[in-house]
């Protein structure tokens, strides 16, 4: 249980510590090219992870300071699970990163851009990172509990059979 809470912790610092470098070396609207489909570019979004949402950043605090509270708790009460508990303390780590930016900055640190050619992929952070693989591992271990034909939740008393 603890060791979610510390890969959390890690990842988050992670996160706000390349914002802030972001922040220091680069400029808004000047890229600067670290591999052929590789750049680091400065924006700032209102929005979701990869700028979805636009303009809903109050909606999407509150959203992520009630899932960085359903997370905290479930990951106090689990038990087993390291695929679990990795994806929990992913996407709390990237809940919180992009929160503390809403709070600090009215806005979210972006800077990682990745294209090549027709493929454009849109500015993403470290915490987008966290919380893209964390539901992708979430989604994964739902899908395999649909397959066994559990019925049940991860966490939760069985369901019907």
């Amino acid at each position: 249980m603890k060791r979610w809470y510390v890969l959390a912790a890690g990842v988050f610092a992670l996160d706000q510590a390349t914002k802030e470098i972001a922040m220091r070396m680069l400029a808004e609207g000047f890229p600067v090219d670290v591999l052929p489909f590789l750049s680091w570019n400065l924006t700032f979004n209102t929005g979701a992870a990869f700028s979805l949402f636009e303009g809903l950043g109050v909606v999407i605090g509150v959203v992520a300071a009630a899932v960085s509270v359903y997370l905290i708790i479930e990951i106090w009460r689990l038990r087993e699970g390291w695929l679990e508990g990795a994806a929990y303390g992913l996407i709390l780590a990237g809940a919180l990163g992009n929160l503390t930016d809403r709070l600090r900055h009215g806005q979210v640190v972006d800077f990682v851009h990745v294209q090549y050619d027709w493929f454009n992929f849109p500015v993403f952070n470290v915490a987008d990172s966290a919380i893209t693989v964390g539901a992708a591992a979430w989604i994964w271990l739902l899908v395999m509990d649909a397959r066994r034909g559990s019925g049940r939740s991860r966490n939760g008393p069985p369901g019907p059979r």
